[in-house]
């Protein structure tokens, strides 16, 4: 073991010379945050941005050794030819934000994280959940490797073996005896009344979210590999958040096992059935199908009803809030994830003014440049990735679906370097801290009636100009 550090070491630093390294540390960190460039006189407003990039750089971390060799789950040395292999992750997070930012900033890495994950499906059965230095802690919930792989894979990205990858996460998706998986497969839904061994927390109403939006991320893989039944299996799956809708409460309510949903539901409440959240805050965790969830609720305007109460709601009792939930607006918690693509949600529904206004008062006043400037914990980086997106001027709200919903920027002007050498530019035409609302947008100089841009035109290396003025109303698409 001492010879493995030795090497380690010596690979890492051969010279007895602090200030070379401390250099060679000081360019290699500014090539990586050069690769998004913007332009602002606010001093305070580029160090919070590039702490956020660098953030979410932090994890996942190598976990090979110089020479390739790593302790699996199977509590054996594995060899990781040409590639490195990486641990700490936190899927629950990071899979919103983090690893589709990391699919343009880190495109290789991203290669070796997937082949990470296959790795250790051969290893331990099933892809990991939130693993840690060859352990699978069993921490948080869903099979959340899934929406990584198949982004990537939909992207293009890397050389892993994508059959390999699809059975992985069909063989994860059913394993009947682990998290709830064999009752959400014969219900729709996983009781709030039935717990196993790795459902101390239970998180019931959350883990059946969780896995239906899991589901459509394979559907969607699988179609595209022409693994038609496959894919309407999982296309299926991924329609159970229906099953816990009430439309009595108009909200995501937990079930027993007999098909009834819980009594004296309070939504703001905090239970044993929602990871880490309340009600509102689950309610919009539909991120594959938010016209389905639109129309369940009863169209647009009821919808944007529902909106502004999760940004203007305050319990009437004074009760303490758990220690995740921070960085509060109404019931939106910007210190925790699950709430995280919800201001962009007005954007479908046709008040993508009201998406400006609440991006920017999340960046303004919850990413400060102080010693307390999170709002929350950092999770690994999906909090300092969502403010790089929002600050660029725009977020994967599905995290699959190659599209990303128009916010507002934080800047005049963004440069996005990318692998292929082009350039994707944002210009905020006007901006400053009245000029916050969008009145019009080109893309290549061309008027653009949509409310999000693509994968495939950040990769042709667009501009995308944004007219900002100070007011709102205005609906370019």
């Amino acid at each position: 073991m001492r010879f493995l550090w030795a090497k380690n070491l010596l690979a890492e630093v051969p010279e007895n010379d602090f200030e070379k390294y401390r250099l060679l540390a000081k360019e290699t960190w500014n090539k990586e945050l050069s690769k998004i460039k913007v332009e602002s006189e606010d001093k305070d407003d580029k160090t919070v941005f590039y702490t956020a990039l660098y953030h979410s750089m932090l994890a996942p971390t190598i976990y090979s050794d110089v020479d390739g060799q790593y302790y699996g789950p199977d509590q054996k040395v594995h060899q990781a030819e040409n590639w490195t292999n990486y641990s700490t992750f936190s899927l629950w997070d990071t899979f919103r934000a983090s690893h589709p930012l990391f699919t343009y900033t880190q495109p290789e890495r991203t290669n070796d994280m997937i082949k990470s994950f296959l790795a250790f499906y051969e290893q331990n059965g099933r892809l990991p959940v939130w693993n840690f230095y060859g352990s699978e802690t069993d921490m948080m919930i869903g099979y959340h490797a899934v929406p990584v792989i198949v982004d990537a894979y939909l992207k293009g990205i890397g050389d892993f073996d994508a059959e390999k990858a699809l059975e992985a996460c069909v063989t994860t998706a059913n394993i009947d005896a682990y998290r709830g998986i064999g009752f959400y497969k014969q219900k729709g839904y996983i009781p709030y009344n039935v717990t196993d061994e790795y459902n101390s927390e239970n998180w019931s109403l959350s883990r059946t979210l969780e896995y239906a939006f899991d589901d459509f991320c394979i559907a969607e893989m699988a179609a595209k590999m022409g693994r038609k039944d496959i894919a309407e299996t999982f296309y299926a799956r991924s329609q159970n958040y229906r099953n816990v809708y009430n439309p009595a409460t108009s909200f995501m309510q937990p079930k027993d096992d007999k098909g009834n949903f819980i009594k004296d539901f309070h939504a703001e409440e905090y239970t044993p059935h929602i990871c880490e959240s309340n009600a509102w805050h689950y309610f919009w965790s539909v991120q594959h199908d938010i016209d389905g969830l639109v129309s369940m609720v009863g169209g647009k305007e009821r919808f944007r009803e529902k909106l502004d109460s999760m940004f203007t709601y305050h319990p009437t009792d004074d009760h303490e809030l758990p220690i995740f939930s921070t960085g509060m607006i109404g019931q939106y918690a910007h210190g925790n994830e699950p709430s995280h693509h919800v201001a962009y949600l007005y954007n479908k529904v046709n008040q993508p003014w009201k998406t400006q206004q609440y991006v920017s008062q999340i960046m303004d006043e919850l990413y400060l440049n102080t010693p307390a400037g999170l709002c929350g914990n950092e999770d690994c980086g999906q909090m300092s990735a969502w403010y790089v997106f929002s600050a660029m001027g725009f977020y994967p709200v599905n995290p699959v679906s190659g599209e990303y919903e128009i916010g507002k920027p934080k800047f005049k002007k963004v440069e996005l370097q990318l692998a292929n050498g082009k350039v994707f530019t944002v210009v905020a035409k006007n901006l400053d801290k009245e000029n916050r609302y969008i009145r019009a947008v080109k893309l290549n100089g061309k008027d653009y009636h949509q409310s999000f841009i693509t994968h495939e035109q950040i990769l042709s290396g667009a501009t995308l100009e944004l007219e900002m003025c100070n007011e709102s109303g205005h609906i370019w698409y």
